[in-house]
């Protein structure tokens, strides 16, 4: 019996080895799985939000042509874009509060940067502010302000590089169309 010793805890060695293998391997295949479906959510979060606030955008643009503002070639009655707008808040704050759920601190605040700079370019669609230069100056930080979240972002999804540079918008067309 005590020469089978050596053998028996051979095997016992063994199997605890076996079992704190694949034990290591499958919580760290667990982990990566879990890893990886945050950073999906995160990215379904982050562009959800983004695309709803470039409609919000797009209708305050519109609406500030209509107004006489650049950056929009298709004006729309700002009467009219007062429904499309709120409808466009009340989808920007219901995707916020994903973004509050799954962003980190920094992407969160760049995301209220960004809709507080939209918010500032509203007040020109809606004609609380009239002064062109204001405009020039409310749109320049609402795309710098995107930028940043963009930026901040992409780090959090670990997306290595920078973004792509901003066009230089609006680009300012000739009488000839050729601009």
């Amino acid at each position: 019996m005590w020469e089978q010793l050596p053998a028996l805890a051979g095997v016992v060695v063994g199997a605890a080895g076996s079992y704190l293998a694949t034990s290591l391997t499958e919580r760290s295949r667990w982990r990566r799985a879990r890893a990886e479906r945050w950073d999906q959510k995160r990215l379904d979060t982050y562009a959800s939000y983004a695309n709803a606030l470039k409609h919000q955008i797009n209708i305050a643009q519109r609406m500030g042509a209509a107004r006489g503002f650049q950056h929009a070639v298709d004006p729309l009655d700002p009467e009219q874009g007062l429904t499309q707008l709120a409808e466009a808040e009340a989808r920007r704050a219901a995707e916020w509060e994903s973004v509050l759920l799954v962003g980190d601190a920094e992407t969160i605040g760049a995301a209220r940067t960004w809709h507080e700079a939209v918010w500032n370019v509203e007040l020109y669609a809606r004609g609380a502010k009239d002064d062109p230069a204001g405009w020039e100056e409310a749109v320049r930080r609402m795309s710098r302000a995107r930028d940043t979240f963009y930026t901040l972002a992409r780090r959090d999804l670990g997306i290595a590089g920078p973004p792509p540079p901003s066009g230089n918008w609006p680009r300012v067309w000739q009488q000839d169309g050729t601009g």
